[in-house]
């Protein structure tokens, strides 16, 4: 299977994406993400079969400017050996819904950008695996091999 998505995670590849081609390609990355500095433990994946939109923000106008209709993004914590996803599209924001027992606003850091995540959104580091990989062989879809919760409960 040929995979078509961005990858950005360190700091030098934020505006020269790296690629992920192949499945296999995932569990090299969640490896990278677990072995490597700290401040380099998440990363964005854009699966490039989606659709791109134009923004709209009002008071602006964006000429020619595209963005992806979509964010998924992927941590994992190297002493914990657990993960995290974050989902964003049309349908709302989505953080994984981890076990009572999971940490309380856990941190992680995509090159070197801290991001804060809601209270037990942790998983298991095989199950994030296998989550990334569903993302990308459904075409950028959100994962249904994990429970979702809003990112925003409140909202």
């Amino acid at each position: 299977m040929v995979l078509r998505a961005e990858l950005r995670y360190r700091p030098d590849r934020i505006r020269r994406p790296d690629h992920l081609n192949s499945l296999e390609e995932v569990d090299t990355l969640i490896d990278e993400l677990l072995e490597g500095p700290a401040n380099e433990n998440l990363a964005q994946i854009i699966h490039l079969d989606r659709e791109r939109i134009k923004p709209r923000i009002p008071g602006y106008e964006f000429i020619e400017t595209e963005i992806p209709d979509h964010d998924f993004q992927v941590g994992a914590d190297k002493e914990l050996q657990v993960g995290v996803l974050l989902f964003i599209d049309r349908s709302g924001n989505f953080v994984t819904a981890g076990p009572p027992e999971s940490r309380n606003a856990p941190e992680y850091y995509l090159a070197g950008h801290w991001t804060k995540f809601p209270d037990q959104t942790e998983i298991s580091i095989d199950l994030a695996r296998a989550a990334v990989k569903e993302f990308l062989a459904s075409g950028g879809q959100r994962p249904t091999c994990v429970s979702w919760k809003n990112q925003y409960p409140d909202d």
